[in-house]
């Protein structure tokens, strides 16, 4: 049996990759001529796998291209010990040269070396050092440092990067960073993150630090029109059969969302027999649902009736228009202030996007769940 052409729930990479041949033409000429960028769009558009993409394709010797994703960092300690391992592991290929780099760059920290268990081949680096400015420092300084003695240029992409914005006395650490960066001649930032609200918070509000730190890139969902070749490439280099107007059908449901468009076509790929039959697709949107549902249950807990309510209506249909009476009273929203409130809130959670006055989910599939699971009983 040929293997499923579709990925889904990490980075895609290479074949499995949809093209997005402007973003990664833009992104590419963005880390290569050292132009600091960030790129914002909501949870499971893409970017990370974009992100990988253009590195993948950077063949230049002259340009090191350096991946840190600092999702688990919870503290700015935490950042400094995954930034300056990153760096020092991606820029030198023995462990010989981590441990020099180490020694003449960051004198002032203690290095260790863990071996694993099962094979002195697999090997990571840690540190120890004071809370001190100085170790920061030399931290922060570490890139531009080795790019000048190497005679190259970093390139530093920084996923989950919206975690910096939950540390304790986030502006004071932001501070940091920007004052050492914006001075670095030999290095540049991509900066990207799965929390829409939070980044662009970060670069757009004037009174944070990161405020036109580089060039914003708000990534689109890839369209219809370029989903559905792909689709239906896949499907027949596996020997499988889906029309054009199935294929838009996965589209629809899914919204473009580019993470569940792979799902949901992987589920439907192999109940394709080869032949693919619109109750296959029925059954697929079900399990999808299905498969999620602990998920949705979860941020459906911890909600409260108004949040539900809102959500209720954004699910019916009801994107804008949120300060009319009628819809107040209909969806049992008690008040315009009220509706202010439980956007804010619903927006902190990462469930709903708000573009002027329209309402959008970011997770088309939970809106289904709501509209199917949690129906307005008015």
């Amino acid at each position: 049996m040929e293997e499923n052409p579709f990925v889904f729930g990490k980075a895609v990479e290479g074949t499995f990759f949809t093209d997005r041949k402007k973003d990664a033409e833009h992104l590419e000429a963005n880390l290569t001529h050292g132009i600091n960028t960030i790129l914002i769009s909501p949870r499971r558009w893409g970017k990370t796998s974009l992100v990988k993409k253009v590195i993948s394709d950077i063949t230049r010797t002259d340009v090191k291209i350096i991946y840190i994703d600092i999702f688990s960092c919870k503290s700015e300690y935490d950042f400094y010990r995954q930034y300056a391992s990153a760096i020092i592991q991606q820029t030198s290929s023995k462990i010989e040269e981590w441990m020099k780099t180490a020694k003449e760059f960051l004198s002032r920290i203690i290095t260790k070396v863990s071996f694993s268990p099962d094979s002195i081949q697999e090997y990571s680096l840690s540190f120890e050092f004071p809370g001190k400015d100085d170790a920061e420092s030399d931290i922060l300084h570490l890139p531009e440092r080795i790019a000048q003695k190497k005679g190259i240029r970093i390139v530093l992409c920084l996923d989950e990067f919206q975690q910096v914005a939950e540390f304790q006395d986030s502006i004071t650490f932001q501070k940091k960073l920007r004052t050492v960066w914006q001075h670095q001649q030999n290095v540049s930032y991509c900066l990207f993150g799965s929390k829409r609200h939070l980044m662009t918070e970060l670069f757009s509000d004037t009174s944070n630090p990161f405020y036109k730190f580089g060039d914003m890139m708000f990534l689109k969902k890839i369209p219809t029109e370029e989903w559905i070749p792909f689709i239906c490439r896949k499907y027949q280099e596996t020997g499988k059969v889906i029309t054009e107007k199935q294929a838009e059908r996965i589209c629809k449901v899914t919204e473009n969302l580019s993470s569940y468009v792979q799902h949901l076509a992987w589920i439907v790929w192999y109940k394709a027999n080869p032949v693919t039959t619109n109750e296959m697709i029925d059954l697929s949107i079900d399990e999808l649902l299905e498969q999620n549902k602990v998920f949705f249950q979860r941020e459906v807990e911890g909600m409260t009736e108004l949040q539900l309510n809102l959500l209720r209506a954004v699910a019916n249909g009801v994107d804008t228009g949120f300060g009319k009476k009628d819809i107040i009273k209909k969806y049992r929203l008690e008040s315009s202030a009220n509706v202010q409130g439980i956007k804010k809130a619903l927006i902190k959670k990462d469930i709903i996007d708000v573009d002027g006055t329209v309402i959008t989910f970011n997770d088309p599939i939970f809106k289904l769940w709501i509209k199917r699971n949690i129906p307005c009983n008015i």
